[in-house]
């Protein structure tokens, strides 16, 4: 399946996160900034948008998936003090698919860590993986990567 995301997903890094070249029916991107109540608004962003897509099968899980990736953007993708609006959300939707995508400044690629079940943090991407029918990450010409992860829409069909 991962060389068949990675075809469906191909206009991802070809530039369709551009925020100017999401059309608003199938796409939309929300620019974060580096503090944490980012991931508050990330949450509110993927929930605002699928209901106005009429996707609300897929909240629960696509708005733990936009905050596990923004959350991982910020902790380790962000540089300590970085201005502006460093991290991208972006949402994306196909016929029977929909993409969570995070764009971030760093080029490192996404490390999932071995579970620990007592500890506080280390299983976003275990979360990710679990919650999503696939997910990846793609490093951008020039800088930065987008992390993504991709849905089967309710009623889409494999």
């Amino acid at each position: 399946m991962r060389t068949e995301a990675a075809a469906v997903l191909e206009p991802l890094w070809q530039g369709v996160l551009e925020p100017e070249r999401l059309a608003a029916a199938n796409g939309a991107t929300c620019e974060l900034r580096a503090h944490l109540e980012s991931v508050r608004e990330a949450r509110r962003f993927t929930r605002c948008t699928l209901q106005r897509w009429d996707l609300g099968g897929l909240r629960d899980s696509m708005e733990l998936v936009a905050s596990e990736l923004v959350t991982n953007a910020l902790r380790y993708a962000v540089p300590v003090g970085a201005t502006g609006a460093p991290v991208r959300l972006s949402l994306v939707r196909w016929t029977s698919r929909v993409v969570c995508a995070v764009r971030d400044p760093s080029t490192a690629a996404p490390v999932t860590k071995e579970p620990d079940f007592v500890a506080e943090t280390g299983r976003g991407l275990h979360l990710v993986d679990s919650f999503s029918e696939n997910w990846g990450w793609h490093p951008l010409s020039g800088a930065g990567k987008v992390v993504w992860a991709l849905f089967l829409a309710p009623g889409g069909h494999c």
